[in-house]
């Protein structure tokens, strides 16, 4: 049997690397007579892969019963795969049981959504409810039994078929679990799941996380007398810290909630025969103008790949959203051991509001790749029905300036390796889940899941808008605060050319100490296993920066955290800036440190005096607004530079560069741009990013 892995972010087909640079195309939504055509084009564009989604609502003709080309010959996903092979394309396939897809069922037979056995509640027992176009749908208990037995039978027809074509006999290398899980988009925290699989699962949780009744008790100020008795919260009703032990465990059985269906749904795939790896796409968040702070509680990426191959979230973003897709991009490439965009705009829906252009997909495609994206899967290749602006239509003929433009990424930037080159971050900026599943549980607003744009400026994904503003019995009410950090500490770094990547308390310490600084949002507590983590990286010789506080408490609310117990053995000694004036502590503790920032207005200019102490790599660029990243081979003398203008003007920029030689390479535009005295002094036009590279000086 061949084998298919993943290696030093590299996809590997026995021990060959192979490129999983994709686009998405719809056999069942062309005629057969064209698919040629189609794949055709698709590999003079320079795609070396497709994906395919293998809707369960279109091959059902009836329960148990599937056509797979017999009826309608579009439906023969055998005769496509296998044509894919004959062209030495790769493929991907999503066989659900959720694709969206545009369809009207979301991928699923009527009769399924029409099930109330099968539907998730709400905390009252009704319809949790998606609306979406054409219609909305009921949302489903992904833990129902009776869910899973009709899953089991499209996957017992599918998978028959999906099986014999991964190698060495065929070209599937990978095969996503599910579609964009995140409650069909009710993510806000009080809406689902509340139907008796998921209280059973949840009591479940309970009881493997506190061992007793008796310990949960304890944490809870209560006095059930067993698991079976304990509902869920359908609302935040906490006025103080110990009450809110019950209220963060909902928050996080919900992370669990995912994790778990997607593990289940996995290995029915390794049942069915299914060995290569498996993969998930988080959704796009929704919130208005993107999310700055990363995308966390109820996704946890970190955690679902200690059970699938890779997880990626998709990107639809117009060039104006230059934070929100280098927020997804970093936290990718920061947490995942495959930096991979699974659904990357290339086209789009008909009632996206204001969806852009082919300039936009050119720019966040050199935005992704900026901020540590390796490779990624364009959606859609081919237009079809509720999807306009692809380079390919159904018939297979081209959207010229689309398919240019395309075909020009696909030479110049994609024939790049960019798993052979490395981020020069030595920095991670963390994302706090402990603080994120704060803000969540504290949100006071049940805003319903809704795939159309959000009109009332915000969205269920939690926010300072829709949370509780009370204190809680803390000094402040972190999970207003929280963000207001995180931003902070992402616009300093920004704005002083310091090259870093996202990261999440989720991921173990062995991947935080590949980093020489953390950066960290810390108030009055933080979770037991977070300051663990923190502590060891620090003694083992890792610099944490953290602010405003060292946490006293951890997430009991009643015991030390083990940063508190750390700092309390040493002296701290005070942090100047640079006009003498005291701005934070630092704490020798075993090879490392722990500096903390006292205040929220000496993070603009104290954090990079603070990186500059410990010699960090950042970049010099004076005022500019330019973003700056740069790569260098993990074992090559070469260098890649990325400059970034995000503004809507014309900008100048004059940066020092290390080891340049006399002339470096533009790569979008072919051509060589001189160096003067080791600095590079050019023009960047409003909303574009100029890729350079060059071999070392001494090389």
């Amino acid at each position: 049997m061949a084998t298919v892995k993943i290696e030093d972010q590299k996809f590997k087909v026995d021990g060959k690397e192979i490129s999983m640079y994709s686009g998405s195309v719809h056999y069942w939504r062309s005629k057969p007579e064209a698919w040629s055509g189609i794949l055709d084009k698709v590999k003079d564009m320079g795609f070396n892969a497709i994906t395919t989604y293998i809707p369960w609502e279109i091959h059902e003709l009836q329960r148990g019963v599937f056509d797979f080309g017999e009826v309608e010959p579009s439906r023969d996903i055998d005769r496509f795969l296998t044509l894919c092979e004959e062209k030495g394309l790769y493929f991907a396939v999503r066989p659900g049981p959720q694709i969206n897809s545009e369809l009207t069922w979301f991928g699923f037979p009527e009769r399924i959504l029409e099930d109330p056995k099968l539907q998730a509640r709400n905390a009252k027992g009704g319809k949790v409810v998606l609306t979406q176009v054409p219609r909305p749908i009921p949302a489903l208990a992904y833990h129902s039994e009776e869910f899973l037995a009709e899953v089991d039978l499209w996957y017992d027809a599918i998978f028959s078929i999906l099986e014999k074509h991964q190698p060495p006999k065929g070209n599937l290398v990978a095969v996503q679990v599910d579609n964009e899980m995140g409650f069909f988009f009710n993510v806000n925290p009080y809406s689902t799941d509340y139907s008796d699989s998921s209280k059973a699962l949840y009591r479940s949780f309970l009881k493997e996380k506190y061992n007793t009744v008796s310990e949960l008790n304890k944490m809870y100020s209560s006095n059930y007398s067993g698991f079976d008795e304990i509902d869920p919260p359908g609302r935040f009703e906490g006025t103080r810290k110990e009450e809110l032990r019950y209220y963060l465990d909902w928050i996080e059985y919900r992370e669990f909630y995912l994790i778990t269906s997607m593990e289940n749904l996995g290995n029915r795939m390794k049942s069915r025969g299914i060995h290569v790896p498996l993969f998930h796409n988080y959704p796009h968040p929704l919130g208005p103008g993107g999310a700055k702070g990363a995308p966390t509680t109820p996704f946890n990426l970190p955690a679902l790949e200690e059970k699938l191959g890779f997880v990626g979230f998709d990107i639809y973003s117009r060039k104006e959203l230059y934070d929100h897709v280098k927020t997804i991009a970093s936290y990718v490439s920061g947490c995942s051991r495959f930096p991979y965009i699974p659904e990357f705009i290339m086209g789009v829906w008909p009632w996206y509001i204001k969806p852009g252009d082919v300039t936009d997909e050119v720019f966040v495609t050199k935005e992704a790749l900026m901020h540590g994206i390796k490779e990624f899967n364009r959606y859609m290749l081919v237009d079809r029905n509720k999807w306009l602006g692809s380079p390919i239509n159904r018939k297979g003929v081209v959207k010229e300036d689309s398919y240019a433009a395309h075909k020009k990424v696909g030479t110049n930037l994609m024939k790049i390796r960019w798993n052979d080159f490395a981020k020069c971050d030595d920095v991670l900026l963390v994302v706090n889940r402990d603080y994120d599943r704060l803000e969540a549980a504290t949100t006071l607003l049940p805003v319903v899941g809704d795939f159309l744009e959000p009109v009332f400026g915000f969205s269920e994904y939690p926010s300072s808008v829709i949370v509780s503003d009370e204190n809680l019995g803390f000094r402040r009410p972190i999970q207003q605060h929280k963000s207001t950090w995180f931003d902070a500490f992402y616009r300093a770094l920004t704005e002083g050319g310091v090259v870093f990547s996202l990261g999440d308390t989720a991921q173990s310490v062995e991947a935080l100490k590949k980093h020489k600084v953390l950066v960290i949002s810390a108030f009055d507590y933080i979770g037991k296993k977070t300051a663990d983590k923190l502590a060891e990286y620090i003694e083992t010789g890792g610099t944490v920066v953290l602010g405003p506080e060292v946490p006293k408490l951890d997430d009991t609310f009643s015991s030390e955290s083990a940063l508190s117990k750390l700092v309390s053995s040493t002296t701290g000694k005070p942090v100047l800036n640079s006009n003498g004036m005291e701005i934070g502590k630092k704490f020798a503790c075993g090879k490392g440190s722990l500096i903390q920032i006292f205040e929220l207005e000496s993070v603009s200019s104290g954090l990079i005096e603070i990186l500059d102490s410990v010699k960090v790599f950042r970049i010099d660029k004076g005022k500019s607004v330019a973003d700056l990243v740069l790569y260098k081979g993990k074992t090559s003398d070469e260098y890649i530079l990325f400059v970034a203008n995000p503004s809507d003007k014309k900008i100048e920029i004059d940066i020092p560069l290390p080891s340049v030689s006399e002339s470096i390479t533009d790569i979008w535009e072919e051509k060589k741009e001189q160096i003067s005295a080791g600095r590079l002094v050019t023009e960047v036009c409003a909303h574009d990013i100029r890729i350079f590279s060059w071999k070392a000086i001494n090389a």
